[in-house]
């Protein structure tokens, strides 16, 4: 049952990345900054490591490694006033179908909200409906909130859950200064994915470094050899770099920590659909997202058309510094005219609402046995939720034992998803 709203709201959030941990931390921050806030991430193949979590800037004091089903007994057994859910599509609609159970009529239980942690300009209709059945499914812009509503209605479900918000860690000064002294190039996991573009944009990168020695160029990486991100990464440019025929320029470094840090330095901020793009565009830094691959939808750069943002390596090579359109930039919630500063009030009211009335209804996702019969199934069993195994707390040695083999477990499963998968398609390719 959840905690009377004239205290300070207890709230879980369980993520399974280190970018959904910051998004869903962040995000409880925006709707409670007195809230008592439990960490949770989810198991699996991009569980972050203590690194990582230090890196994205948000305190993880405390957070701990569950299961699907152990989340869901922690739900049950504690007295949360909203669950965030900062997880991929499939493990939402997992938790959705595992915690429906837990209150199967109308009553007191705590409100369910989940969202995304940037651009979505891929599986939109997947992903949405896949996270349809929480309370709150934020959307980071008006953009986002149009385009949702319209999946849901689509598909004859109920919108109302769609609620406007933005990206929770938009923040910094604005930028002023007229000279390119340093130069951001943010890279990505997985876009571009084939070594030979990845290559590409690391060369032009270096070359810009080249043809301007007086400016630092910073090559803003993610996460380190062997660690694991919200999507796999293949080729890391540290690699790459230590490959360049002639070896980089003394201008020319990597740089990890976090972004807000790296871009408090930036007067260009190059990418080709990072969602540091947006971060950059808020602090009203020139920004640059790629058209030398192209623009096309498998890269996400398409989702910028429009901003005035779109520019090759040729174009920067000259000195264009890419000025964003204002329409598109208030349409996409990083504005930097004051309005972030309310941007989730309506994210707030909607929680007080919810919490104020006597009961809740059941959690009732759109994808069921009857609607997904083929397709839900699956899911559930991904995350161990499909019936077949119990959900029960071992105790005593069981639980010791079942702790060991499960940590054994998860490091060979890790070490071959990181280390020997990515090398085998290597040798796939050759």
């Amino acid at each position: 049952m959840p905690a009377s709203t004239s205290k300070a709201l207890r709230i879980a959030v369980i993520a399974d990345s280190d970018t959904r941990w910051k998004w869903g931390a962040l995000t409880a921050r925006r709707i409670a900054p007195e809230a008592g806030v439990s960490g949770f991430l989810l198991r699996g193949r991009a569980t972050p490591t203590p690194r990582q979590l230090a890196e994205v800037g948000v305190e993880a004091g405390g957070v701990r490694e569950v299961t699907a089903a152990e989340f869901i007994a922690e739900v049950e057994h504690e007295a949360y006033d909203v669950v965030l859910l900062a997880l991929v599509g499939g493990a939402v609609q997992a938790m959705l179908h595992g915690l429906a159970p837990l209150w199967p009529g109308t009553g007191r239980r705590p409100v369910i909200g989940t969202g995304y942690v940037g651009v979505v300009y891929e599986k939109l209709a997947d992903g949405l409906l896949l996270r349809h059945g929480a309370d709150i499914v934020l959307a980071n812009s008006r953009h986002d909130a149009e385009r949702f509503r319209a999946v849901y209605e689509g598909v004859g479900a109920d919108a109302s859950a769609v609620t406007e918000a933005a990206l929770p860690f938009l923040g910094g000064d604005r930028h002023t200064g007229t000279d390119t002294r340093t130069v951001v190039f943010a890279a990505q996991p997985s876009v571009p994915q084939s070594r030979a573009d990845r290559a590409y944009l690391l060369r032009r990168l270096v070359q810009h470094a080249r043809l301007h020695p007086g400016r630092e160029v910073l090559l803003k990486l993610r996460s380190r050899p062997g660690e694991h991100t919200t999507h796999i990464e293949e080729l890391p440019y540290q690699k790459l770099a230590a490959r360049v025929e002639g070896g980089t320029p003394p201008n020319f470094r990597l740089v990890y920590g976090h972004m807000g840090e790296v871009l408090d330095r930036a007067d260009l901020l190059v990418t080709v659909s990072s969602t540091a793009a947006l971060e950059s565009l808020h602090r009203r830094i020139p920004t640059a997202v790629l058209t030398d691959l192209g623009v096309r939808e498998v890269l996400g750069n398409h989702h910028f058309l429009g901003s005035g943002c779109l520019a090759s390596w040729d174009q920067l090579d000259a000195g264009h510094r890419p000025r964003a359109d204002e329409e598109w930039l208030g349409r996409q919630g990083v504005a930097a005219d004051g309005s972030y500063e309310t941007a989730f009030d309506a994210v707030r009211e909607r929680v007080a609402a919810l919490l104020e009335r006597p009961g809740l209804p059941p959690v009732a996702p759109y994808y069921t046995s009857a609607t997904a019969p083929g397709y839900l199934p699956g899911i559930l069993a991904r995350h161990r939720l499909d019936g077949t195994h119990t959900t029960a707390d071992v105790t005593g040695v069981r639980r010791v034992l079942r702790d060991a083999v499960r940590e054994a477990a998860r490091g060979a499963y890790r070490h071959g998803v990181q280390r020997v998968a990515p090398v085998i398609r290597r040798m796939g390719e050759l």
